[in-house]
């Protein structure tokens, strides 16, 4: 049986996620989930490495927002090591490939 680890929001998915073989690992309110925290710290420091490329002092809310957006998207673009499968993520949830014509021309970064 394969464990997730969610937090209460998902609560209402137990009995779905059971019949499937998959047991629910609900986090308490201050509980942490260290491969979750590990995860948001991967994103916080490519957020880093892209503002320190950049040469403003304030960034906008909208490319904060696309910096975020652009990271996830290329996170979640790969499979995992030791993902519980071997399709990238994105591929799962939207049915979509990378088009590297299209996605791979430019990077974010200046």
């Amino acid at each position: 049986m394969c464990n997730i680890l969610l937090d209460s929001t998902f609560e209402c998915i137990r009995n779905g996620l059971s019949q499937i073989g998959l047991s629910l690992n609900i986090a308490s309110r201050n509980e942490h989930v260290p491969e979750v925290e590990r995860y948001i710290r991967s994103i916080k420091e490519r957020i880093r490495e892209i503002t320190n490329t950049l040469p403003f002092k304030k960034y906008p809310p909208r490319l904060i927002a696309e910096m975020v957006y652009n990271i996830m998207f290329w996170m979640n673009s790969f499979p995992h090591k030791g993902g519980v499968h071997a399709t990238k993520p994105r591929t799962l949830l939207t049915g979509l490939a990378i088009d590297y014509n299209k996605h791979c021309k430019i990077a974010f970064v200046t």
